[in-house]
């Protein structure tokens, strides 16, 4: 398993376009990826429970990944979530 701690930069936070986007590249790895703020935990491919998160700028989150392509996966959702600005 691959882990990662990151802080969202986005002046939306991880809200409708941008969730839709980080899901979207989230879906082009095969392995489980969840994300977490806290207690609350999210399937990375799917936008209805990334959502749930209620992830806002300044928020740090994990983000977890297990396959065979789980670092690459954490590091691309991570690069993200720390660079973009939609």
């Amino acid at each position: 398993m691959t882990e990662q701690k990151v802080t969202i930069t986005n002046e939306s936070g991880l809200h409708a376009r941008p969730a839709t986007l980080f899901t979207q590249l989230a879906a082009k790895f095969a392995s489980k990826i969840t994300v977490s703020i806290g207690e609350k935990k999210a399937d990375a491919k799917s936008i209805l429970t990334v959502l749930t998160l209620g992830a806002t700028k300044g928020a740090e989150v994990l983000i977890s990944a297990e396959g065979a392509d789980e670092a690459e996966a954490v590091a691309a959702l991570a690069e993200f979530l720390t660079t973009h600005n939609d």
